[in-house]
């Protein structure tokens, strides 16, 4: 059931002096983002951080503390010190500023947990002492509500922390949720943020069953929490995939995001997504220029009005404006790419793919991207998406089948395939299923041994080629 909960143990927190127990010991046992198991890539740092700053520092933000301290995190991960301390400078000033002073104390636990860990590795000890002292003080004076877990409080900002990383973290964010909102029911932002990390696990249209109490939980939340447009706007694009499309209601909540400070929690995205699938493109298009046309300078919305043009030219609408609609694109991307000099990986496929559907011959910008993506250092995560989309590009573009099958092979099999390595495997599968490629028997081996090695897709081909490659 999605109400139920699971119980955490809540370590003890034995404080005693650096000259009885290593200090290091004593961080270990606090409640911070440091021992909380974020370690990833480098590159999903990156996006993590550029995903944060995009949120924006508007006060009205309900997390804008948790995101600060998050934010420290990930700039000390990147060995940027200086930054990370005043990130924890601000989440301190965003506590003070959005909770009553008799109600702060809670909320400085993880703040100065981080704070104790960030001066440690300064090889600043007193001071990460000081640190420490204050949260066995903040324990001692405000005890958690219920004996033996964490506080509420932490059990959020933990929670809102999961939910930013990997499907199995959200799972753990989930949990942590009910937890604090079965301490203290009445804060509509950690319910809204609850149905939002039911969404990004549960909703799937091959399980009904889910998808329909996953819907009744957003419902709630806009009910609860009328004044996030990002949970109305999940909720729009969820109820329709039932069959209610409410369109006006969606133009409705676009002029109210307009009016509202630039987020990437805003709401625009995945109304963006709504328009295109249920207005029209050229909709979404106006809602993201008009969007720009309120705040120039903003990168997101650079992207959002990029991305919203992309969609159109690759929907293989018949327009009169289909070249000048491409070279629109194409300099929103090459402006966007300058503005996430770090993280533009993504961006690179998707200009690309704008090159190859250009009515003008680019094919030369296309494969120049794709060969310098190649010929670089890549995150393996961010590597089976640059093997599938190339692999496509190959068979769709220059009509090589041969190359295209060669990187659909690298992407599917390197370890712990994502969704762009699994759809690799699976359209090998399909190729070594149908039998007209003369490499069906070299696909079918390299399938089998995958299979082996239990890759998630299991067992290759079903029917003739269990008996053997097919001829």
């Amino acid at each position: 059931m999605l109400n139920s909960f699971k119980k955490f143990p809540v370590p003890t927190l034995v404080l005693t002096s650096p000259a009885q127990t290593a200090l290091k010991t004593i961080l270990e046992e606090l409640e911070c983002h440091f021992t909380w198991g974020l370690d990833v890539s480098r590159y999903k740092l990156l996006n993590y951080r550029d995903r944060l700053e995009d949120i924006g520092s508007d006060e009205s933000f309900p997390w804008l503390g948790q995101m600060y301290n998050l934010w420290a995190y990930i700039h000390h991960t990147l060995d940027s010190t200086e930054a990370a301390l005043q990130c924890l400078s601000k989440a301190e000033e965003a506590f003070h500023l959005n909770s009553p002073s008799d109600t702060m104390g809670p909320w400085q636990l993880v703040h100065y947990g981080n704070l104790a860990w960030v001066h440690y590795h300064l090889d600043n000890q007193a001071e990460s002492q000081r640190c420490v002292t204050k949260v066995e003080g903040l324990l001692r004076d405000y005890p958690s509500p219920s004996q033996g877990e964490l506080h509420p409080e932490v059990c959020a900002e933990k929670a809102w922390t999961l939910m930013k990383f990997d499907q199995d973290k959200r799972l753990k964010a989930i949990d942590y949720f009910q937890m604090a909102i079965r301490m203290e029911p009445e804060r509509k932002e950690w319910q809204s943020s609850h149905a939002l990390a039911l969404d990004s696990v549960y909703f799937h249209p091959n399980n009904q069953q889910k998808e329909s109490e996953v819907l009744e939980e957003l419902r709630l939340a806009k009910e609860h929490d009328p004044d996030n447009l990002y949970v109305a706007s999940i909720y729009l694009l969820r109820l329709s995939r039932s069959g209610q499309v409410r369109r006006e209601e969606a133009r409705q909540l676009a002029q109210q995001i307009l009016k509202k400070p630039v987020s990437c929690y805003s709401g625009l995205r995945p109304l963006l997504r709504f328009y295109r699938t249920y207005l029209s493109h050229n909709e979404a298009i106006d809602l993201a220029d008009e969007a720009l046309e309120r705040h120039p300078n903003v990168r997101y919305l650079k992207k959002q009005l990029g991305k919203s043009y992309k969609w159109k030219i690759l929907s293989k609408e018949d327009s009169p404006r289909r070249q000048s609609m491409c070279d629109r694109a194409i300099s929103l991307y090459t402006d966007v790419i300058s503005l996430y000099p770090e993280t533009s990986l993504r961006v690179k496929l998707e200009l690309a793919s704008i090159y190859a559907e250009s009515d003008i011959d680019r094919t030369e910008l296309a494969n120049q991207i794709y060969e310098n993506l190649l010929s670089s250092e890549q995150d393996p995560y961010f590597l089976q998406m640059l093997y599938f989309q190339y692999a496509m590009y190959k068979n769709f573009h220059i009509q090589d089948r041969n190359a295209s099958i060669d990187y659909h092979k690298k992407a599917a099999e390197i370890p712990n395939p994502n969704k762009y390595g699994k759809k690799s495997f699976n359209i090998l599968r399909k190729i070594e299923q149908r039998g007209r490629n003369q490499r069906c028997a070299e696909i079918w081996e390299f399938l089998k041994n995958l299979s082996s090695h239990n890759h998630p897709e299991g067992e290759v081909s079903t029917g003739a080629s269990k008996l053997g490659p097919r001829d």
